[in-house]
């Protein structure tokens, strides 16, 4: 979280100045493009609902108080509705301190007295039904406070938005799309993914390719890019992609960090029912999607969560507990049942209405940590005077517990970057209940050693091996994220030391590393052709570098790591244990090389890791193996298709009787300078 501070600090300021307008400007309608029909392919006549004219009954409200009407987005925001034989639209939406609420849109010109909302027992809900609201309109609602201010507020619920920088809501049928991903999603339920491939192609749709026309404003649309990127994630091997930036957002400069409709997949791209086409393509061709899940925080816009109805309903009253001081946010209220309900009723939104496979939560240590990025004086602690967010606890081990419960093979994906124990531990013996965890850890002391220049990697050799010895103590996926290549960190390869040529063997050494390493894997997008620049959202990434010889051998080359990680079961099938990893020699400091075999559960294709961190050519390396057989090579990262220098490297390894390494038996090779060498037997 730390690399998003600076953008977070802008987006205040600046989306603040986007949207301070009044309802009818800030209301006029997107272009046409924004809410596009769906193909005939991929759509169904809308069918006529009926309903009761009780839509949101006395248990609906009660479950709502509770914080577990779990369905709660079918009854709050727009709904399509039948009432008396007669069409229009159901609203409903919760502002218990509000003393008014009118619903003013396109179907009554904006005015604000024509529809009037009713208040429905003491929660706190407002509803009506408004006969001559049709799809496709735009709407928000008006709320009166008690002290006689008037706020314009975007629909919470609300399933679609108007493009930035318009911020009202829009009317839209989230059940007309003809899903044809059964097969995908039957299977998915019988995933223990522990003993799956992951490897995760982390993505911003936005930057990823630009469209050439300026009406597009750059941006591909959900529909296009599903069918650029699935060609793309097959080719390379890739399991899952991660997208940043789906749920609604004012300010292109937060990537999608600072949501104001956690409900609505942002119109930049398109219509909700194009996202769904893009869900549904890759899961068609195997991939599976991964959203940024964002409960930590929310945008403090006019038009967002923040006093809602005048008060403070979705964060927290006390700004020790509701803000972040470093990130200009608002902290969501997880002592109140209807906000838990709100995030945890999201998530099982984008899992029912989307098909969507998992969320990574993002900023997950701001929750637990009362004291999170605060100084003295701006946080309070707990009832038992710890730092520790009970609340947030709770909340998490509920939203895992309804998710997993309900859902097998759904990821529920932890950035937490401190030692909080059992965050992918089981929520029965007090863990957080989460799938997986981001190795933070592991992440930092990866990219600190790998920008050090040779020389001096000889003093910080067990920043490389460190992890192992916490591997066992959570289920973890290995990051290089976005994070690590924005705000002058500097890409990748810039990371590298040396020449050109070094950075790019460097760099292929310390993906193989990556690979061979326990744990699930996560590349951001561009990390694997060794995108030059860093990442920003205003531009696409540097494709034009794969006709260059560097770059299209490292794109080769991640390629096959991709290719071997998915054939291979020694690469995934026991992460989080010893069964699957056994170091050959992790204590040679003086010439910086690191091996390690990676086993699987029936003995066979055992991949054996050699590599050099050094430009030293080491000769006559002697080697402690496990094993009497032979090894054959299997993948030579100084190949020259890769952008090697093509040295020349034994194609077969054969084990003699000798002590070596606490093993019997040993092998003789050449490594080269920085080389990555992987043998199977």
């Amino acid at each position: 979280m730390a690399a998003k501070t600076t953008v977070k600090k802008a987006s205040e300021t600046t989306a603040k100045t986007t949207t301070k307008t009044t309802a009818k400007t800030t209301a006029k309608p997107a272009p046409k493009a924004a809410a596009k029909p769906a193909s005939k392919a991929t759509a169904k006549p809308a069918s006529k609902k009926h309903h009761d004219r009780v839509f949101i009954s006395e248990a609906d409200q009660y479950l709502f108080g509770q914080g577990i009407h779990y369905e709660i987005y079918k009854k709050l925001g727009a709904h399509l509705s039948c009432e008396d034989g007669v069409e229009g639209v159901h609203f409903a939406v919760w502002a218990p301190n509000a003393s008014a609420v009118h619903v003013i849109g396109d179907f009554n010109n904006w005015s604000e007295n024509v529809s009037p909302m009713n208040k429905l027992g003491s929660g706190g809900i407002w509803a009506t039904f408004v006969p001559d609201a049709k799809e496709g309109d735009l709407y928000k609602f008006l709320i009166f406070t008690p002290s006689g201010e008037r706020l314009y507020k975007s629909d919470p619920y609300g399933n679609s938005q108007e493009l930035r920088p318009g911020t009202a809501s829009r009317i839209v049928e989230l059940d007309r799309f003809c899903w044809d991903d059964k097969e995908w999603m039957e299977a998915r339920r019988k995933k223990d993914y522990n003993h799956e491939p992951v490897a995760i192609y982390e993505c911003h749709i936005g930057s990823w390719m630009r469209h050439p026309k300026p009406e597009a404003e750059g941006f591909y649309n959900y529909r296009l890019f599903a069918d650029k990127i699935t060609e793309y994630l097959k080719e390379m091997k890739y399991t899952h992609i991660e997208l940043m930036g789906i749920a609604e957002y004012p300010f292109d400069g937060s990537w999608g960090y600072q949501v104001t409709g956690y409900y609505a997949p942002t119109s930049r791209y398109g219509s909700p029912e194009d996202f769904m086409y893009l869900v549904n393509k890759l899961h068609r061709n195997g991939i599976g999607v991964i959203l940024d899940w964002v409960p930590a925080h929310f945008a403090t816009d006019d038009h967002g969560l923040g006093r809602f109805d005048g008060q403070c309903i979705y964060e927290h009253p006390d700004p020790r507990k509701g803000e972040h001081p470093d990130w200009g946010t608002k902290i969501f209220n997880y002592e109140k049942t209807e906000v838990r309900n709100f995030l945890i009723a999201n998530v099982l939104f984008w899992i029912r209405q989307f098909h969507v496979d998992g969320i990574r939560v993002d900023a997950v240590a701001s929750m637990l940590y009362l004291d999170y990025g605060k100084k003295d004086g701006q946080w309070c602690p707990n009832r038992y005077g710890g730092h520790e967010n009970l609340d947030a606890i709770e909340f998490f081990k509920h939203m895992n517990s309804i998710v997993h419960g309900t859902y097998p093979g759904f990821l529920t994906i932890a950035e937490e970057s401190t030692a909080w124990p059992k965050i992918t531990g089981d929520v029965n013996d007090d863990g957080l209940g989460f799938s997986f965890k981001w190795n933070m850890g592991w992440m930092h002391d990866f990219c600190e050693y790998m920008k050090l220049d040779p020389v001096f990697r000889r003093d910080h050799h067990y920043a490389m091996t460190f992890a192992m010895s916490y591997n066992e103590s959570e289920n973890y996926i290995l990051p290089l994220s976005h994070d690590e290549v924005v705000h002058l960190k500097c890409s990748m390869l810039e990371k590298m030391p040396g020449y050109e040529v070094d950075k790019f063997a460097n760099l292929r050494c310390g993906y193989t590393y990556m690979f061979g390493h326990a744990g699930k894997k996560l590349l951001f997008m561009g990390q694997d052709f060794a995108q030059e620049r860093e990442w920003s959202e205003e531009r696409e990434l540097d494709w034009n570098l794969l006709v260059e010889p560097l770059n299209r051998g490292m794109y080769d080359y991640v390629r096959e790591l991709l290719n071997i990680y998915r054939k291979y079961p020694c690469m995934y099938e026991f992460d989080n244990c010893w069964d699957g990893f056994e170091w050959l020699n992790c204590d040679d400091k003086d010439r910086s090389t690191y091996s390690f075999i990676r086993k699987s559960s029936d003995g066979k294709h055992t991949l054996a890791f050699i590599i050099n961190m050094t430009p030293m050519l080491w000769e006559d390396y002697k080697l402690g193996v496990p094993t009497d057989k032979k090894l054959k090579l299997l993948l030579n990262s100084d190949e020259t298709r890769f952008g090697g220098k093509g040295s020349k490297v034994k194609a077969t390894l054969t084990p003699v009787e000798e002590q070596c390494d606490y093993k019997d038996h040993a092998v003789t090779l050449n490594i080269p300078a920085y080389t990555a060498l992987i043998y199977i037997y």
